[in-house]
C-alpha cells in the first residue's frame, strides 16, 4: 500500500437461498446500502413490513419467496424471516466493528412501538404487539409476531419489541417493524476502532 492508497472497508453483504418442499426464498442483502428495497412474497402486507424494515434500517434488500400459499401464509412468513435473518448474520460476520446495541421508538399516528436489539450472537426474541385482529390484509396477525421471532432466531440477535399504545393493528404492526429497523440501524453501525464489542473478546 502506498501513501496515496486508502484501506477499503469490507462489504457487508450476503446472498441466501433457502429451499424446501414448502418455500423457495432468495435474499440479497447489503447493510451499507442506499435503501434500494424490493420484497415479493405473494403476501402484500408481509411485503410492506419487510420493505419498511429494510428501508428504515438503511439496507439494500431484494427478497423473493415462492411459497405454498394454497396451504396458508405460515411457511412463507416463517421462511422469509429465517432467510432474511440468515442473510443478516452472514453480512455481520464475526460482529466485530459494530456498535452491537440499538434501541429505538417509532410512532405511526396513534401507535407507538419500542424495539431494543443486541447483536450478541445469541438468539432470543420477546415480542408483544397486542394485535387484536385475526388478519391484517392476507397475513395472519400471529405471523407478524412469528416473523420477528424467526428473524431474530436466524440472525443470532436478541430482540425485544413492545407496542406501547395504538388502536389500529396495521399501525401497531408497522410501528413495531419501523422501531426494529431503527434499532437495527444503530446496532449494526460501524465503530471507528473495529473492535469486538464484548468483554469476552468474541460474539460468535
Amino acid at each position: 500500500m502506498t501513501a496515496h492508497d486508502t484501506p477499503t472497508t469490507p462489504a457487508r453483504t450476503a446472498e441466501v437461498r433457502r429451499r424446501s418442499g414448502e418455500t423457495d426464498v432468495r435474499v440479497r442483502l447489503s447493510l451499507d446500502g442506499t435503501r434500494q428495497v424490493s420484497a415479493a412474497t405473494g403476501i402484500g402486507f408481509l411485503d410492506h413490513m419487510i420493505s419498511a424494515l429494510a428501508f428504515h434500517a438503511g439496507f439494500d434488500l431484494a427478497l423473493e419467496c415462492a411459497g405454498d400459499l394454497q396451504v396458508d401464509d405460515h411457511h412463507t412468513a416463517e421462511d422469509a424471516a429465517l432467510a432474511l435473518g440468515d442473510a443478516l448474520s452472514r453480512a455481520l460476520g464475526d460482529m466485530s466493528g459494530i456498535a452491537r446495541f440499538g434501541a429505538a421508538f417509532a410512532p405511526l399516528d396513534e401507535a407507538l412501538a419500542r424495539s431494543v436489539v443486541d447483536c450478541s450472537g445469541r438468539s432470543h426474541a420477546s415480542v408483544d404487539l397486542g394485535l387484536a385482529r385475526e388478519r391484517i390484509g392476507a397475513l395472519a396477525a400471529e405471523n407478524v409476531t412469528h416473523f420477528l421471532c424467526s428473524f431474530a432466531q436466524a440472525a443470532g440477535i436478541t430482540l425485544h419489541v413492545d407496542v406501547l399504545r395504538g388502536e389500529n393493528d396495521h399501525h401497531r404492526a408497522e410501528a413495531a417493524f419501523k422501531a426494529t429497523a431503527l434499532a437495527l440501524r444503530a446496532a449494526v453501525a460501524r465503530v471507528a476502532d473495529g473492535s469486538v464489542p464484548s468483554t469476552k473478546g468474541r460474539l460468535r
